[in-house]
Formats: structure tokens, C-alpha cells, sequence
């Protein structure tokens, strides 16, 4: 067995060459779900994002998600959600000259598109593909509803019963078409109408966002155990479902209950992952590895912890987990639904 070479008598010597003889990479993340914004009182960009990215962790990619932002201010109402697009894709372009770091930032987009325009939704689809500039990747049309006032519905002000709607169904047909995907985003009572719409159009790839959106908070509030208990069952049947995937996230938005937000100081990242971690394995074991994936869903969770933190704790909940798997989870799954191609 080869020895270390000697320094002297000096315990506080540090040979660096002999240290870089192993060397290990840190984890590769894809970060499937973020947001860029710049509203009053509260703007999260390109400088934002790459001050949350440079806390230690390997994100090598990310994807933008819709949220409202830099739409169009004139033009026909249906095509002004395409300036999103158009914005995001400068951005990624940015990133893509290497100015800015590694990572490929908005590598894939995800934009807006009210798929209850029917068959005519085809030219929002299109127009979207042309401002993504070859990055576009799928619609999300929030559904996320429920009747108690106490719960904000989304801000594309869906109607009950959304995912189900026959002019909806008739402008979700067009996705697969042109090879897009399908971001659902819904509260957890809303779970089998995911279901019944993947069973309806199979070929086409649903992704269900944060877990499903288990509430906690307005009539939901101190029912922890009983919601999980319903979440859980219509997660086992949504996974059955080959076409749907699933981002292992957004528990730390303000909805899900856990209050971390009312603490004097930011939990750690242990009692982030015990808080998440019967969510998060639920949906692993019910989904596998190869159709998961972990997401920071910033800046919306940085009501409960920063990006370091949220990272750190989705680390720990996937621990045992082995190679393979956590490699899909954290950078795999999420390559290949976006078709981002390898980092």
C-alpha cells in the first residue's frame, strides 16, 4: 500500500498535490423549475438566479417556468404571453455565451398558452416555438382551484373542473403535435383529474408539478395527516399512468402548511428534509427514480429556505438512495423530458 508522502515534523502541513490525487465531482443538477420575474417590490433575474446558483452546488441546467411575466403589451391577447418566451430566451442566450458561468440557464423553456382557445390555440403554439429559438419546450395552463377563499387559485383564474373541460381538451390535443409537454399544476384534491386526462391522451408527456400540491393551510390547516392520507392514495393511482412524470418540490411554498416562514430563523436543511421526506419517497416509490425529479421551484420557495438549504435537504432525503437513482432524479429525468441533452 502506497503511503503519503512525509511533511516534516509539522501536524498542520497540507500536501495539495497528494490531496489531488482523488477527486471526486460534486452531484450534477438540473434544475427543472424556476421562475424569472420583475414585479414591484420584487424582481428575481438573471442577477438573482446566478446569486442563489453560486451557493455550492453543481447546477449545470436549469428550465424556466412560466409565471406571468414580460407578456406582450399590445397585440392579440392570445399571443401576448409569447413575449415571455421571447425574454426567457434572451436570457438563455446570455448563459449560452459562457459570460455567465457553466450553467445552461433556461436551457429549456415552459411557457402559456390558454389551451381553452380549443383547436385555434395552434398559432400560440407555434409562435411560441419560433421566439423559443429552439428551446421551447411545453405549456403550462395552472389549474390550480379550490373553493375556499382562503386558498389563492392561479393566476390564470381557472374554473373548477379545468382539466376536464371539453374546449380545453380539444386545445391540449394540439400539444403532442407539436411535440410539447404539459405542466400540471392543480391542488391536491384536483389529482384525479390529472388522471383521467392522462389516461385520455397518453401519448402525451404530463408532468405534475410539486408533488401534487398537498395543502395545508385555510380548511386544510391541522388536517396533516388526513390530507396526506387522500394525497397519497391519488398519487399511487396517478403513477400508474405511463406518460406522467413528477417534480419533487415546492413543499416550502407558504400553501403547504408547514409554516416555516413564521420561524425566528430559517430551518436547517434536517428539518427541511423531514418535513418533505414522506412526500418525496412517497412519490419515488410510487413513480420510480427514472420518472422523478428534484426541483427548487425558486424563487416561490424562498419563503422557507434558501437555494443552498433546499438543496442540502433534498441531498439528505435522497441519500440512500443509489447512484443511478439519485443521477436520475437530480439531472437524468429531467434531460431527457426537457430534451436538453447532456450536460
Amino acid at each position: 500500500m502506497s503511503q503519503p508522502p512525509q511533511s516534516g515534523s509539522n501536524p498542520f502541513t497540507v500536501d495539495h498535490d497528494w490531496l489531488a490525487r482523488t477527486s471526486e465531482p460534486a452531484l450534477p443538477i438540473v434544475d427543472p423549475h424556476h421562475h424569472l420575474w420583475d414585479r414591484p417590490g420584487h424582481r428575481y433575474l438573471l442577477d438573482e438566479l446566478l446569486a442563489d446558483l453560486g451557493g455550492g452546488h453543481n447546477i449545470v441546467a436549469t428550465v424556466f417556468v412560466e409565471c406571468m411575466a414580460f407578456y406582450r403589451a399590445a397585440g392579440a391577447p392570445a399571443l401576448r404571453p409569447v413575449g415571455e418566451t421571447e425574454a426567457v430566451n434572451g436570457v438563455a442566450a446570455m448563459s449560452a455565451s459562457g459570460g455567465y458561468g457553466p450553467a445552461r440557464l433556461c436551457a429549456g423553456i415552459v411557457g402559456f398558452a390558454d389551451l381553452t382557445l380549443g383547436a385555434a390555440v395552434d398559432e400560440v403554439l407555434m409562435a411560441h416555438l419560433e421566439a423559443g429559438g429552439g428551446r421551447f419546450r411545453g405549456i403550462r395552463h395552472a389549474a390550480a382551484w379550490d373553493a375556499s377563499d382562503e386558498v389563492r387559485n392561479s393566476h390564470t383564474r381557472p374554473t373548477a373542473g379545468l382539466l376536464r373541460d371539453a374546449t380545453f381538451r380539444t386545445g391540449f390535443a394540439r400539444l403532442a403535435p407539436h411535440g410539447l409537454t404539459f405542466e400540471a399544476w392543480l391542488y391536491h384534491p384536483q389529482i384525479a383529474d390529472v388522471t383521467d386526462l392522462a389516461r385520455a391522451f397518453p401519448d402525451t408527456t404530463i408532468i405534475l408539478n410539486h408533488v401534487g400540491g398537498p395543502l395545508g393551510i385555510g380548511p386544510y390547516a391541522g388536517r396533516q395527516d388526513e390530507v396526506f392520507a387522500a394525497w397519497r392514495g391519488q398519487i399511487a393511482e396517478l403513477a400508474a399512468c405511463d406518460n406522467v412524470v413528477v417534480k419533487l418540490g415546492g413543499l416550502g411554498m407558504k400553501i403547504c402548511g408547514f409554516g416555516f416562514h413564521h420561524q425566528a430563523a430559517p430551518p436547517a436543511s434536517t428539518a427541511l428534509a423531514d418535513a418533505w421526506r414522506p412526500y418525496l419517497l412517497t412519490c419515488i416509490d410510487a413513480f420510480g427514480p427514472e420518472r422523478c425529479m428534484l426541483e427548487s421551484n425558486f424563487p416561490v420557495d424562498k419563503a422557507s429556505c434558501s437555494y443552498t438549504i433546499l438543496w442540502n435537504a433534498l441531498k439528505l432525503v435522497t441519500a440512500d438512495f443509489a447512484p443511478d437513482e439519485r443521477t436520475a432524479m437530480f439531472q437524468a429525468t429531467a434531460e431527457r423530458v426537457y430534451r436538453l441533452g447532456p450536460s
